[in-house]
């Protein structure tokens, strides 16, 4: 309802009774569109709560500068720790490298050294293989030779054996015509 509709009713209103409610309906209307209208703040009631919000934010920012120092002045001594800790780490990984160097290069030269004396061994053994090999390719050659002469000796004995039988044979047969002959040609 408008203040003009309000107006006209409470002047066309015939008595005060109805005036009257006429009136707390118009606070009923009122109080239905702004229920909380005993809860709406108001201007001095805003600037207090804006300087007590403002006097809190200073409060928190002076704690949190208060803080913020604190926790600087902590960070700043870890990492000065953090920096000490780091220093000696690296001196004991310098130590360490330098000690794993020198047993690397000790490792090198024992094995280099014993690379050597093996390289020495089989040249050596190589030598003694080369000269093996000569000498038993030396006695194969003479060991066929051997056998070639007692392969001719043997053809040559063969030969002369067949020969000897031969002959033998032959002798005999001679001789057994010969009696042959003088038992055919013999007076009996």
């Amino acid at each position: 309802m408008s203040a003009i509709e309000l107006y006209e009713k409470l002047s066309s209103a015939p008595d005060d009774k109805t005036r009257a409610r006429i009136i707390a309906e118009a606070f009923e209307a009122l109080e239905e569109r702004y229920p909380h209208l005993a809860d709406v703040a108001t201007t001095r009631n805003l600037r207090e709560t804006e300087l007590r919000l403002l006097k809190e934010i200073e409060q928190i920012r002076a704690d949190l500068t208060v803080e913020i120092e604190k926790n600087r002045t902590e960070i700043e001594k870890i990492r000065a720790d953090l920096t000490a800790e780091v220093e000696k780490n690296r001196t004991e990984i310098e130590k360490i490298r330098a000690d794993l160097t020198a047993e690397i290069e000790k490792v090198r030269a024992d094995l280099t050294a014993e690379i050597e004396k093996n390289r020495t061994e089989i040249e050596k053994i190589r030598a003694d293989l080369r000269e093996t090999e000569l000498r038993l390719q030396k006695e194969i050659d003479k060991v066929r030779l051997e056998i070639k002469a007692v392969e001719v000796r043997l053809t040559q004995a063969i030969h002369r054996q067949t020969l000897w039988v031969v002959g033998s044979v032959g002798a005999i047969i001679a001789f057994i015509r010969l009696l042959e002959w003088l038992l055919t040609h013999l007076p009996r």
